[in-house]
């Protein structure tokens, strides 16, 4: 039964896609919860509940492939980074990492950091090369710029904890605040003006569409 049971739920995680973010919104409501969200303006959206629970919607197959089988396997799928034009990353495991399409100086890093076992806690990469992966102890960036721009606002925000990049905007979340760099829509100022949480992971987009959630799993969104 048990099997049976796990057969079952593997179906519905790896097929639950193919209506858009509308679908996304659904399915978060019929879960009750969300763990975290991988969204873009054209090239499709994931959310993320559990420990390895899933949803998906016009995303590569290549990508649905490997959530399929780490689902299987009963791996912890942390987070996703998914780019319009189709590129891909899953942090997974104790620091597993699966990509596609992922800039070389980051991978580069990462491999690095495996190396050296640094726990890392939020990667972000765009279509233009640029990117953030921060973990427990320290931090780095595609370009001098933005690393002194991050380090800028530990110094008034404390702790680093997270950053979301798109083609056009950057939002880094620090313990105390955050910081805006590009196209960062009013929607989600306006949220993490006003919003309870204690924001341990952000996604958005530059329509207004986000998704924050705090260390216990409480969330909110809009999309």
């Amino acid at each position: 039964m048990k099997r049976n049971l796990l057969f079952i739920f593997l179906i519905l995680s790896t097929f639950s896609y193919g209506q858009g973010r509308k679908f996304l919104k659904d399915k978060i409501r019929e879960w009750g919860e969300c763990k975290n969200v991988a969204m873009t303006l054209t090239g499709g959206d994931i959310a993320l509940k559990g420990k390895n629970g899933w949803a998906a919607s016009g995303v590569p197959k290549s990508l649905t492939n490997k959530l399929s089988s780490l689902n299987e396997n009963n791996e912890l799928i942390d987070d996703i980074v998914l780019t319009e034009n189709g590129r891909w990353l899953i942090l997974w495991g104790n620091n597993g990492i699966s990509s596609y399409g992922t800039p070389t100086s980051l991978d580069s890093k990462l491999t690095e950091w495996n190396d050296n076992g640094e726990m890392i806690y939020s990667i972000t990469f765009n279509d233009n090369g640029d990117w953030v992966v921060i973990s427990k102890t320290k931090f780095s960036a595609s370009s001098s710029k933005i690393i002194d721009w991050i380090s800028e606002g530990e110094q008034k925000y404390g702790e680093l904890w997270a950053a979301s990049i798109t083609n056009t905007g950057l939002v880094v979340v620090y313990e105390r605040g955050y910081k805006f760099l590009g196209d960062v829509p009013s929607s989600l100022k306006n949220k993490l003006d006003e919003t309870k949480l204690n924001v341990f992971r952000l996604k958005f987009l530059s329509d207004g569409a986000y998704f924050i959630a705090d260390f216990a799993g409480n969330y909110a969104y809009y999309f």
